[in-house]
């Protein structure tokens, strides 16, 4: 639920939010979900806050006030519903090593449907562990856009990076900023991206273009799965490389680049 990850661009995942509504074909974290979560839902007529963790049991996984609340940690108790875990919320303090920490890998903590008061627990618990880097993404960048509008995030969090979601990315929403760090994930690329110098009247904010670029392949059997052209990535790249930001290929594009392949840190 927090820690050793798969993902090669961070040392760990940790998850104080989970779940989404953003509905993406190509989706993970809900095919995790649905494998591990509880499949007895609830009603909600607001989305659900534990205070603890829930449990595994028999029957129904939610029911702890019924004294069945034994076994494991239920890590999606009501699956895909968005749900804010705030018993976790200090578990990166433990960590006294640093890490590169991906924030909410099981959710879109920028959705508009997560309330403000989740997010600013979330970055306070950051705040309370500076010995890390915290990585967040999102397919929803205005929120980024609002929240330092509110100076709920500010240029004094020099250990956050925040992260825009764009699958195609003439289609999809891009946030960067001078003040901030700021990156792109472009997994699964799902498109090639337009001729470099072209405008793109999606992006938002102050700059040229995020310091950092991660590129990745769609992964799993998907009916209508798309498989990049090396040209694609290859162009990107060059784009990258024209106002200086550090490219980092997910280990899906490996046999595609060939010796082309790279993965490279802005820190």
């Amino acid at each position: 639920m927090g820690y050793r990850t798969k993902i090669d661009w961070c040392d760990a995942t940790w998850n104080p939010v989970t779940g989404c509504l953003h509905g993406c074909e190509y989706c993970y974290a809900r095919k995790i979900a649905d494998r591990f979560g509880s499949k007895q839902m609830p009603i909600f007529t607001d989305f659900p806050v534990l205070n603890e963790p829930v449990r595994c049991t028999d029957t129904y996984a939610y029911m702890r006030e019924a004294g069945i609340s034994t076994g494991k940690v239920q890590p999606y108790p009501f699956d895909f519903t968005p749900t804010f875990h705030r018993y976790k919320l200090e578990e990166p303090k433990k960590w006294s090593k640093p890490r590169v920490i991906f924030v909410c890998s099981m959710a879109d903590l920028f959705g508009e449907w997560v309330p403000d008061e989740w997010i600013v627990e979330v970055l306070n618990a950051c705040r309370r562990a500076p010995q890390h880097k915290y990585l967040f993404l999102t397919k929803n960048p205005r929120r980024y856009d609002d929240l330092e509008d509110k100076d709920l995030i500010t240029d004094k969090d020099t250990n956050f990076w925040l992260g825009s979601t764009t699958a195609i990315v003439t289609q999809d929403l891009l946030h960067y900023n001078r003040a901030l760090h700021t990156f792109q994930s472009c997994e699964p690329m799902l498109a090639p991206w337009p001729p470099a110098g072209a405008p793109n009247p999606r992006h938002m904010g102050n700059g040229e273009m995020p310091e950092w670029v991660i590129f990745g392949a769609e992964t799993g059997n998907r009916k209508d799965k798309v498989v990049p052209e090396k040209e694609w990535v290859d162009n990107a790249v060059q784009m990258c490389r024209n106002i200086g930001a550090k490219v980092f290929m997910k280990e899906s594009l490996r046999e595609i680049m060939g010796e082309d392949f790279t993965q490279e840190f802005p820190w």
